[in-house]
Parts: structure tokens; sequence; C-alpha cells
């Protein structure tokens, strides 16, 4: 395969991931923001939104303030927010366009529908009302979905395959990632104490985010306790957004490429040993040592794995 199409591919899926990831945390945030005073506190909501997005400091450059209609503009709308669902719905578009012959009908109609509904909610001047909002939120959800049902039951298993899932599970990790760092190092007040009611709900507004409400009950059976929903998000492979998860599924894929292509290197080693160093973790020591400390390390790696994928692959 050529670098430059499965460059495109790549792109292609962490594009389609990003976007599903932004309406997440912006329906997540809603629902918070929904809550009385007396549980939500004096926290901003909405800067924990752009914080987690990754866009906080760019943000800030365009607007004043951080409240609900700026921040569901910049997330979703704004030309200026390169990370927008808008933009990355239509850089997905323009990825797919780019390697439509590498692509089952099914991905690319779901790309150019998705594409062409939003050129339709755009035209309208964007979502004037929460209901509108909310439908928005289902659609770009919807969207992803279709995508990623389409690739896992049309595609054939060989290299574009191997280099979209790369992209899915690579994105998948950094959003899990960021938004629980935000969680432990930025969310929280200070003088609010850990199980108290503004800490449960930002702990379930954080399982709404990644789906999987109904999962930690099913795996743990008890009411919501930071150190299990740490333990299921991190190191429980058996939830696909996990940090272990991902990893899994990025060494797996690494491995097919690496056979299919004859030889091994750095983005196959570097891969394992992150997932290895997830393997031989226990929360206890991740919670003494710093539930920050290890995360900030995790995205830094996760980061190096995309450098090294690109090295490797796609130039």
């Amino acid at each position: 395969m050529l670098s430059r199409t499965a460059e495109n591919l790549f792109w292609l899926a962490r594009y389609v991931e990003r976007a599903e990831y932004l309406a997440r945390t912006i329906d997540a945030t809603l629902r918070v923001t929904a809550l009385p005073a007396a549980y939500i506190g004096k926290t901003n909501e909405w800067d924990s939104a752009l914080l987690t997005a990754g866009v906080g400091p760019t943000f800030y450059e365009h607007h004043e303030e951080a409240n609900e209609r700026n921040v569901v503009e910049y997330l979703s709308f704004s030309d200026a927010n390169p990370s927008s669902i808008k933009n990355c719905i239509e850089a997905a578009r323009l990825n797919s366009r780019s390697v439509r012959t590498a692509l089952t009908s099914e991905m690319w109609d779901t790309i150019n529908s998705a594409w062409i509904e939003l050129q339709g909610v755009w035209t309208k001047g964007g979502t004037g009302s929460r209901e509108e909002l909310a439908k928005f939120l289902r659609f770009v959800q919807e969207t992803s979905l279709r995508f990623d049902g389409s690739a896992y039951r049309t595609m054939l298993r060989n290299d574009a395959y191997w280099f979209s899932r790369l992209g899915v599970h690579l994105e998948r990790a950094d959003n899990t990632a960021r938004i629980l760092d935000v969680k432990y190092h930025v969310l929280l007040p200070e003088e609010e104490h850990v199980g108290g009611p503004l800490d449960y709900y930002q702990w379930t507004s954080i399982l709404r985010s990644v789906s999987a409400t109904t999962a930690y009950h099913w795996v743990y059976r008890e009411t919501l306790k930071p150190w299990l929903i740490a333990d299921l998000l991190i190191l429980n492979d058996t939830l696909p957004r996990s940090l272990a998860s991902c990893y899994s599924n990025l060494v797996r894929n690494l491995d097919q490429i690496g056979v299919a292509y004859g030889r091994q290197g750095a983005s196959q080693r570097h891969a394992r040993g992150v997932r290895n160093r997830l393997e031989h973790s226990h929360m206890d020591d991740i919670f003494q040592h710093g539930v920050h400390e290890f995360i900030q390390e995790f995205i830094a790696d996760n980061s190096r794995l995309g450098e090294i994928i690109t090295k490797q692959y796609l130039i």
C-alpha cells in the first residue's frame, strides 16, 4: 500500500473518532450543567470541556468567557478550531475521497451522507435550541457508530483495515486519558472532598462520556467509586475504550502489519512497551505515585507512538 493511502485511512479514522468524542463531551457537560447549583458548586464545567478537548488556550484567543453558547459553538462548528466537529467531518470526507477505492461503499456512504447533513445544519446557522443540539450530537455519535460498524463488517482484513484501526485506537486512547486527567488534576476543586455530591456527578459524566455507565455496574456491582472507575478506564481490557483495551488492539494491528510487510519495527516495540506497562500496573501503585503523573506519561507515550507510526509507515 502507498504511504499516502495508509496516511489517509489512518487520519480518516482518527477524525471520525474525534468528532464522536467531542459530541460525547458536549453531551456529558450539558447533563452536569443541568443539575442544581447545590450539586455542581462553583466549578465551570464548560472550562473542563475545553480542557478535555485540548483546546483551552486557542478558545480564549477568540472568546472571553467559557459559557455554553461559546463552547458549544467552538467545539461544534468553529472554523477557528481545527478539531471542531464540523472540521473533523469535513477532513474525514476529504480523506475518504482521496482513498475512495480503498473504502467499501458502506463506509463512503456513511461519511458522505454525514457531510451532506452537516452542510444543512451549518446552512441553518447551527443548533439554535437544546433540542436541535441534542439531535445534532446524536447524529454525530450515530455517524461514528455506523462508520465503525461498516468498517468492521465490510472491510477485508488487510493493511487498509489495520491502518484504519490504528487511527481509531490511538485517538480513543488519547481521548480517554485526557478526560481522566482533567478529572483528577483540574476539575475537582481543592476544597471538595472525594465522594461528595460534586465528585459523584463529575464521575458520572466521565462514564457517560465513554459510554461506560452500564459497563461499570456490570463489572463492579457497586456504587460509583473513583478508584474503581479509574481501574475500569485504565486497566480493564474488557472495556473497549479503556487504555489497556486500546493498546491490546494497537499491538494486534501493528503485529498484523509487521507480518504482512515482513518485518517488525519501532512502532511495534513501542506499543508493546506501553501495553506491558499497563498489564503490570495496579491501581494502588498508580494512586500512590499520582494518577496525573501516570496519565501524563501515558499521553506522551501515546503521542510518541503516533509519531513513530508516521515515520515508519506514513511518510
